[in-house]
């Protein structure tokens, strides 16, 4: 009873609010690429290899350079690099895209590994220092908001970004040409091919769009929150940004309900110093929600019709 009852009192509190939206940006930015990659009609579940890549090259280049905006725009490149080899693979091979992202996630895996012995040795990767992180920012004025304060206006700015970039996916994929574009090369590509859309060109920019995201987050991840880089960091993420997608039926609005669930279990795990839980239950939380947000909803939504789909100039 103690343990419900500390639970019950945590989630009344901002600080557990605050941690619900930073744990769920850390989601969002990779589901939100895996939106537009998947309305273009690419399977994309290679975001985890593409956060991992873009964790470890955002804290390379910031130990190197000190400077967290170029750090940040090394680990969106990494991401963007490893989408473009998704994207070579699915659009122009015509590969399997579930493959292709399972071999992209593994590689990603071993290459951070095997860059990290090989630049670092056995030692640890070091620590980014407190200056040299992505700065969070206080809203100054809002910021004194009771409770709203310190949750919306108390965060990284990495956080801004994404809920600036939450919009703008909105609108460019149901309030524009080119979102009008991306959709119906996700849903019939022969027939916009045929009205003069370069299928292709779609589908590579959708892919790569979400390698930056991707890595975007990754960052985010290795120089915004844990100040160091860790083999494997990403802890399965990309996985839960793929299922949050789902959830949000590849919708901007849906996938970010959904990684705000995903994120108060990862917030509540966070804060199991304060709640008489043993930490080990609590650490199964995230990828209990993830589980059970897919037992419910896989079935009943509905993909992209040539989701997954190659295409084939000329085919039928």
């Amino acid at each position: 009873m103690t343990a419900v009852t500390d639970i019950l009192h945590l989630l009344f509190t901002a600080n557990l609010w605050q941690a619900t939206l930073a744990a769920a940006v850390l989601l969002l930015l990779p589901a939100l690429g895996g939106v537009i990659s998947e309305r273009s009609g690419v399977v994309n579940i290679a975001m985890e290899g593409m956060m991992l890549t873009g964790a470890f090259f955002g804290v390379v280049a910031d130990l190197a350079w000190h400077n967290p905006l170029a750090a940040t725009g090394v680990a969106m490149l990494a991401g963007a690099l490893m989408a473009t080899v998704h994207a070579v693979v699915s659009i122009q091979f015509r590969a399997d895209q579930i493959v292709s992202g399972i071999a992209i996630n593994i590689f990603a895996a071993g290459l951070t590994v095997f860059l990290v012995n090989r630049i670092y040795g056995l030692q640890d990767v070091g620590h980014v220092g407190q200056s040299e992180l992505i700065p969070y920012i206080n809203v100054p004025g809002l910021d004194q908001i009771p409770f709203l304060g310190k949750v919306l206006f108390q965060q990284n700015v990495i956080v801004y970004a994404a809920l600036i970039i939450l919009v703008l996916t909105h609108v460019v994929l149901f309030r524009t040409r080119l979102g009008l574009r991306i959709r119906a090369v996700g849903e019939h590509p022969q027939a916009a091919d045929t009205a003069g859309i370069n299928v292709f060109a779609i589908r590579y920019g959708a892919v790569i769009t979400s390698g930056l995201l991707s890595g975007l987050s990754g960052a985010f991840l290795a120089i915004g929150i844990s100040n160091t880089f860790v083999p494997n960091m990403t802890d399965g993420r990309g996985y839960i940004a793929l299922a949050a997608m789902i959830f949000g039926k590849w919708t901007p609005g849906g996938a970010f309900i959904a990684c705000l669930i995903f994120g108060l279990g990862q917030a509540i795990y966070d804060n199991n110093s304060i709640i008489h839980v043993s930490p080990y239950l609590l650490s199964m939380l995230p990828y209990l929600l993830t589980l059970i947000v897919l037992a419910g909803v896989v079935g009943r939504s509905t993909p992209p019709a040539a989701d997954g789909l190659p295409y084939v100039p000329g085919s039928e």
